[in-house]
């Protein structure tokens, strides 16, 4: 399967938001926007992979790396369809 590009729009919370930070700055760097909220942070970002689900796992699974407590809600748009996913559980696909 060719790599795609894969949009980003996610919110992520965490117990310790200031170990969080340095994993989605290095993850996301220079492709995407990282904006702090009360609870912690809203991401818009683009990636290439192949698929939505592969992709959301990695970034989950890196962020938990350095916060066990940290939950993703996030939507992945590619192809003229969106995913939804929370945490690693896929929610909805739509077509846009």
């Amino acid at each position: 399967m060719p790599e795609r590009k894969i949009r980003l729009i996610a919110s992520v919370s965490s117990a310790n938001p200031s170990a969080v930070r340095p994993v989605l700055e290095r993850i996301v760097g220079v492709n995407g926007s990282i904006r702090s909220t009360d609870d912690g942070f809203d991401v818009t970002a683009e990636f290439k992979g192949e698929n939505a689900k592969d992709l959301n796992r990695t970034l989950l699974s890196e962020l938990r790396r350095a916060e066990k407590k940290t939950r993703l809600r996030a939507e992945w748009t590619a192809d003229g369809a969106t995913e939804k996913y929370f945490d690693y559980v896929l929610k909805q696909t739509r077509k846009t």
